[in-house]
């Protein structure tokens, strides 16, 4: 029922797709000569699409690796010492497979939020995390080896966090370069967009097209208004 013509519906899908930092609103705007208003929200709607479940990680005993990270400024909050003011990002990645990044908000503690959304991992699962305090918690109970960062140790055997902060590092500079403002009520769509394309990279045997495909699936019993988005 949408008013804008397919032809520009799947040209966007493609750029989002085959964008590795994305592409903004006001470019998709300038590309598809449409307003800046009808390129924002259709992206937003195809992000939507992008979010899909990934299912259990770790399972048959596979590495995970789990971290967190900061990012934009809370509603205006003045910047202090610390990640108070920032947006908590917690994912998990395995190893040669899929990454889960979910938007830790809302009433409770941090350590909440990120037990919350371990809830996909595995028994089986091997865990490799950074040196904070509360995976020690968490993680009780599951295979687990820390690598201490404030001490200068990045990589121990298998225990490291490096692949999660690859995923971090395109995030970030897609966040900042190319997006470079995200209200809170939108972040988790953005996430879901990073995390779909490299659910789906080139090396695992997935080009652009094949990308955009998979993304339009997505849309199938998915409805996203421009009311919700407010």
């Amino acid at each position: 029922r949408s008013h804008i013509p397919l032809s520009k519906w799947l040209m966007a899908a493609y750029l989002l797709c085959s964008s590795k930092k994305g592409i903004s609103s006001h470019q998709l705007h300038r590309t598809l000569d449409v307003t800046y208003k009808t390129a924002w929200f259709l992206s937003h709607r195809i992000r939507h699409a992008m979010a899909s479940p990934v299912g259990l990680m770790g399972t048959g005993g596979a590495i995970v690796e789990a971290d967190e990270t900061y990012i934009g400024n809370k509603g205006g909050k003045p910047k202090r010492a610390g990640h108070g003011h920032k947006h908590t990002v917690f994912a998990l990645v395995e190893r040669g497979g899929k990454v889960k990044s979910t938007h830790i908000f809302g009433p409770g503690k941090t350590t909440d939020g990120i037990k919350k959304a371990m809830r996909i991992l595995s028994p089986e699962a091997q865990v490799m995390t950074d040196d904070a305090r509360w995976y020690r918690n968490i993680l009780a109970g599951y295979t687990h080896e820390s690598v201490n960062h404030s001490k200068g140790e990045y990589v121990r055997g298998n225990a490291h966090t490096n692949t999660i902060e690859g995923v971090f590092s395109i995030f970030k500079r897609g966040m900042v370069g190319t997006y470079q403002h995200c209200g809170e009520q939108h972040l988790q769509r953005y996430l879901s967009e990073f995390d779909f394309r490299y659910n789906h990279r080139a090396s695992i045997g997935l080009d652009d097209m094949e990308r955009t495909r998979e993304a339009l699936r997505g849309i199938e019993g998915k409805r996203l208004t421009y009311r919700k988005l407010g």
